[in-house]
């Protein structure tokens, strides 16, 4: 079967998987199980690089619950600054990093967000996501979600990299995602070929850590209901 049509049916699944009855972890597990259905090759190469980040610690020193949200201050899909100082200031928010509009599990767990995001705003809370992707695709995973919350450009995973997020892909994972269309190069403006182990950190209005969710298993994501119980808990700390 050709790499073609293997991004096809993926993306298949990814439209079939958006709109079934289950948690947001059951929907990304159901992505995988395709992916390995499909092409065993590219699944053990995930599982690989998957040990290699987990043997290596990244994303262990990112911060922890009770210490200070490092600021930021980055461009939105509309290329407006948006910082943590003006996100928080009414409340808590819970900051998502994403790996980019091309990669279905982020799509997904953008949409759940985005589904979630009316019942956020009713906790007193607020929700944004940061890509290491231009605006041009920052947009794009705004637009696929129909996200009603800012999608961030984080430039050269410059944000990622100060919270020990951000990784080399490595040779042979770059091999695979150009395989399958994955231009990194083109969606960040940058050769480097690196990504952000996607995490969530909910920041209360004081600016510290409420929850944290910091996985380098990219196939899970944080509980949306577990998220919107954090910025419930988060709003209590005014």
């Amino acid at each position: 079967m050709s790499s073609a049509r293997i991004v096809d049916l993926i993306e298949e699944t990814v439209l079939s998987c958006r709109d079934v009855d289950a948690s947001l972890n059951e929907r990304l597990a159901m992505i995988f199980a395709k992916v390995k259905d499909l092409n065993p090759d590219f699944a053990a190469a995930v599982e690989r690089l998957i040990q290699r980040l987990e043997a290596s610690g990244v994303g262990a020193d990112a911060p922890q619950v009770g210490e200070p949200m490092p600021p930021f201050a980055l461009p939105d899909q509309d290329g407006a600054l948006v910082s943590l100082d003006d996100l928080h200031r009414d409340g808590p928010v819970a900051v998502v990093f994403n790996r980019g509009h091309w990669c279905p599990y982020c799509r997904l767990n953008t949409v759940a967000l985005a589904r979630a995001y009316a019942e956020a705003c009713r906790s007193g809370g607020a929700i944004v996501a940061i890509t290491p992707e231009s605006a041009r695709y920052a947009k794009r995973l705004k637009t696929w979600a129909d996200a009603p919350f800012p999608v961030l450009t984080d430039i050269d995973n410059g944000y990622a990299l100060s919270l020990g997020l951000a990784f080399f892909v490595g040779t042979e994972f770059d091999r695979y995602m150009k395989v399958g269309g994955v231009d990194l190069a083109a969606y960040q403006n940058s050769d480097a070929w690196m990504l952000p182990v996607p995490a969530t950190f909910v920041v209360a209005p004081d600016g510290t850590i409420a929850a944290r969710f910091v996985d380098p298993d990219y196939r899970r994501r944080m509980a949306v209901e577990d998220l919107l119980a954090a910025l419930r808990t988060a709003r209590q700390l005014t």
